[in-house]
């Protein structure tokens, strides 16, 4: 009943529209924003829902709310008006749920502040603040304070038999280097098989990814697998102490040393999201400062932390 009779008045002139405003077939009779809008215009009323009145302004901005290609659907009085059935009927539902009290409901009414402190935050730190105001001398300093973030060392993995005899370990050596070696598995087959220690032996004998200034593997192992060329390479017996590691090769990450033209617009929205922030929280503080704040630690007590159902 509603959307018939929206489209049969929509059919009509509209009160404040011209006879230039439609052309016959009902399309626009000029594209808009080819030349200026009046308030009067913008203020003339399309549709009223039990009181509350649509204005040609709030329509225009709900349908320019909408991406790009949305927009373009809604070209012709036609279109328009299937949009502003959609209008109506979100006014329709948003008079029932106050009739029937829900803009009183405690979630509604949170949702509601949450969407109001958004558009607060918004609206007073609007023009405060934009990235370009983030000069190329800050960033410069960002970027020599922060070199660590920018540079990653070579890192390599290898994954290691490792025994407790020199014998035994070069007949290991051999055999990883020829068939029973060539293949991960084979590899980690043999860790399973031989390896004394218990540790690595659970990984399969991974000693993980590490760098050349690693304390966690021993520095002769270090040595030793940096010195392999590629993945797949075996290195040993290596003498640790009382023990001899096989290692195998099984990744590598290359150095990566950015630049500070790489990374400039990086540090330049990090900047603006700290400036931003930093202004975000200036503003609170003002507010709070003239708000009467009163609180009854004692009841803390009272409040109930639910725990897992």
């Amino acid at each position: 009943m509603t959307t018939a009779g929206c489209q049969k008045s929509a059919n009509k002139k509209p009160p404040g529209a011209s006879a230039s405003e439609a052309s016959a077939d009902g399309e626009s009779a000029e594209p808009q924003g080819f030349k200026p809008q009046s308030t009067q215009d913008l203020s003339a009323p399309i549709a009223r829902v039990d009181g509350i009145e649509i204005t040609v302004q709030q329509l225009q901005d709900a349908i320019n709310r909408q991406t790009p290609y949305v927009r373009a659907r809604y070209r012709s009085n036609e279109q328009k008006r299937a949009f502003l059935d959609n209008v109506i009927r979100f006014e329709i539902l948003a008079g029932e749920a106050r009739r029937r009290g829900l803009d009183r409901d405690p979630d509604v009414v949170q949702t509601m502040k949450s969407a109001m402190i958004t558009k607060l935050l918004k609206d007073a730190l609007a023009d405060d603040v934009n990235p370009d105001d983030i000069t190329d001398a800050e960033m410069k300093a960002y970027f020599e304070a922060h070199a660590g973030d920018f540079h990653t060392p070579e890192q390599v993995r290898v994954s290691a038999i490792i025994v407790d005899n020199k014998r035994r370990a070069d007949d290991l050596a051999a055999q990883a280097m020829g068939e029973s070696g060539s293949t991960h598995r084979g590899f980690r087959d043999m860790v399973t098989k031989y390896s004394k220690d218990e540790e690595t032996k659970l990984r399969g004998g991974d000693l993980r990814y590490f760098g050349r200034d690693t304390t966690e593997v021993p520095a002769a192992v270090v040595e030793a697998a940096f010195a392999l060329d590629k993945t797949g390479d075996i290195a040993g017996p290596i003498a640790v102490g009382k023990r001899y590691y096989i290692i195998k090769q099984t990744g590598r990450h290359r150095e990566i040393a950015k630049t500070f033209e790489q990374v400039k617009r990086h540090i330049q929205s990090e900047l603006y999201k700290d400036r931003r922030e930093n202004l975000r929280k200036s503003f609170v503080d003002q507010l709070r400062t003239k708000a009467k704040i009163e609180v009854y630690e004692g009841n803390l007590a009272k409040v109930r932390v639910e725990g897992k159902k």
